[in-house]
């Protein structure tokens, strides 16, 4: 197919491949359904890509004396390896998708039927995601999904998935939230409690949306076992983007003490410090270690980073390996335990392991202002204990304060 040139006019102006349902724009210019739907739907553009214009409106006609054309030309070159190209189904409107919704409502046993149906709708294009949110698919989808039982969860991952796939926008996300008969936050702790693991991968990234938009009454309000279900997520290692909707969930809900302790008692320090150990992407890295250092913003997150063996080590081990952000943080953590948590034994783990040698370096590389003066108070700090240590590598200490 790469030998064989194909006619410009066969071609999409936007991927430069042959099209397969051609639709014209109201300008005039002719592209495939696929690629000019993401241009308009996915990605918000108002105008044609090949004029420049502005599209007074977003129908699109299609262009079956084109794709006919198409079709022969792909048949007269079926020897050269050129497959045919199908006749595209007819595009999906808001009529049909309110028939089926209305279905799922008038009979319960048929809403498993129904959510099949209208996931097959929302992967054949981004048009038919339009469809199915102007027709109310996401609050039908999000009244399901509070039906979950331990004993039975199919209907409730069926409807997230097709729920996850239509990405609600900000304002549908705080509809949601808002609507107490569908109560969303529960409905999604609920599944990330009971559902599969794809389906608590959803959940998760569906929960980090919501409570970005969501009022700060409603981040605080939320219960310690939530923390205990993120750090399922974590610990499952189901997928990255569930790890890093999981850590940003964190990061999001964590600002507050009361969410802090929260987080602690719901075992976040530890499963952090453990993912911490392997962990080697520098985002991941990043958002745990952010993460860490919020929760080292109360004493209860202090004492647990102390109590587990690794905490301190691995810190400090993260420091000037991953990033300036990653060593930024990790800076920060240590100061929290150094101004709040220091005693004599916290004092020689951190020489023991590296953690002093480790903020002279600090003051040697080539690290942002704040957190060379960061390092810098902390060596001041406890210069009387650290100092003239033997722990110090000689090359380093000609940089202690």
């Amino acid at each position: 197919m790469d030998e064989i040139e194909v006619p410009p006019h066969f071609l999409c102006p936007i991927s430069l491949q042959l099209m397969r349902d051609p639709v014209t724009v109201c300008t005039g210019i002719t592209y495939d359904r696929e690629n000019i739907e993401r241009w308009l739907f996915s990605c918000k553009n108002k105008t044609c890509p090949v004029t420049k214009l502005s599209l007074l409106d977003t129908d699109l006609t299609p262009n079956h004396t084109l794709r006919r054309l198409i079709q022969a030309w792909c048949t007269l070159n079926a020897s050269l390896g050129v497959e045919r190209i199908p006749t595209p189904k007819p595009p999906i409107d808001r009529t049909q998708i309110v028939k089926i919704l209305a279905e799922a409502k008038k009979f319960p046993d048929k809403q498993l039927e129904c959510i099949r149906r209208l996931r097959s709708i929302v992967f054949e294009g981004e048009r038919n995601k339009n469809c199915l949110e102007s027709a109310g698919a996401i609050d039908f989808l999000a009244s399901t999904m509070k039906n979950i039982q331990e004993d039975s969860t199919v209907l409730s991952e069926a409807a997230i998935e097709v729920l996850f796939h239509l990405n609600p926008s900000e304002a549908q996300l705080k509809n949601l939230i808002n609507n107490e008969g569908i109560q969303f936050i529960e409905s999604l702790f609920q599944v990330l409690r009971l559902g599969n693991y794809q389906s608590r991968a959803y959940a998760t990234m569906l929960l980090k949306s919501a409570f970005e938009v969501a009022d700060p009454i409603q981040l605080i309000n939320v219960k310690t076992v939530l923390f205990v279900e993120i750090m399922r997520v974590l610990r499952d290692h189901i997928s990255q983007k569930a790890t890093k909707a999981a850590l940003k969930l964190i990061v999001e809900l964590c600002p507050w003490r009361r969410n802090r302790i929260k987080a602690v008692e719901g075992g976040t320090v530890s499963v952090l410090i453990e993912l911490l150990l392997d962990a080697t992407e520098r985002r991941t890295c990043e958002l745990m270690l952010i993460a860490l250092d919020q929760l080292c913003g109360c004493a209860e997150g202090r004492a647990e980073l102390l109590n587990h063996g690794a905490g301190v080590a691995i810190v400090s081990k993260k420091i000037l390996r991953i990033s300036h952000v990653a060593s930024d943080r990790g800076v920060r953590i240590l100061s929290s335990i150094c101004r709040y948590s220091a005693n004599s034994r916290v004092l020689h783990e951190m020489l023991q392991v590296g953690a002093v040698s480790k903020l002279c370096l600090v003051l040697q590389v080539d690290s942002s202002f704040k957190t060379k003066e960061r390092a810098k108070e902390i060596l001041k700090l406890h210069s009387s204990v650290w100092k003239n240590s033997p722990c110090i590598p000689v090359p380093l200490l000609s940089s202690y304060p």
